[in-house]
């Protein structure tokens, strides 16, 4: 694996996905918990963000702060990586969003596109691509391309989940992005899904699960 891969080891994320994974727990349940694992993997996301002075006024005296020194762009992979973007917006209510509509063809397991829409000035922006799985990683793959033709490169990748080969195909094709899960599992099955996984995140997350 790549040296920009980065497992966040944590109890708390341990034993939220241990939740998430469970085919009992219902989509009410497995939004609420998925945000509050995001909000624990956002905090080490972020912890090498630049900052800058900011000169602060307290009831007592004028003293030195801080402030964030670049501006952040928030991007879910279309559909599941919505029930990341709460999470981050809590605390960086300042971030601006895009969004990428990608699907899986059933047959080929490759990326379709289907909607584009991104804030301005992605070349002075942190772009953190959010999406709750890494499966086959053809859609990040995608994303990452995109976003570079458009003049994002500082570009991280928060997932949850993750399967070998999804890190591989990531790590061969953007060297330079750094990514971000919770765990790696063992394998993909033929159908593309990640083992032991926990299903379609995004059905799971809205609740449109056959």
């Amino acid at each position: 694996m790549g040296g920009n891969l980065f497992v966040v080891n944590h109890p708390l994320i341990k034993r939220d996905l241990t939740f998430l994974r469970d085919r009992n727990t219902p989509s009410s349940s497995f939004r609420t918990i998925l945000k509050r694992l995001t909000t624990l993997m956002a905090f080490e996301v972020t912890k090498d963000l630049d900052l800058m002075p900011k000169e602060v006024e307290t009831p007592l005296e004028v003293t030195q702060g801080h402030d964030l020194k670049d501006e952040i762009v928030i991007v879910p992979i279309l559909r599941a990586g919505l029930g990341m973007v709460d999470a981050f917006l809590e605390l960086f209510p300042e971030a601006r969003v895009g969004h990428i509509g990608l699907y899986r063809d059933e047959e080929t397991l490759k990326p379709v596109d289907y909607y584009f829409k991104f804030p301005k000035n992605l070349d002075k922006s942190i772009v953190i691509i959010l999406d709750p799985m890494l499966a086959t990683g053809g859609s990040i793959c995608a994303a990452v391309s995109y976003l570079k033709e458009r003049g994002a490169n500082k570009i991280k990748v928060v997932s949850l989940i993750a399967a070998p080969e999804g890190i591989n195909k990531l790590t061969n094709e953007h060297p330079d992005v750094q990514i971000y899960i919770a765990v790696l599992d063992r394998q993909l099955n033929s159908k593309g899904f990640i083992l032991p996984g926990l299903g379609d995140a995004g059905d799971r997350i809205f609740g449109t699960e056959n």
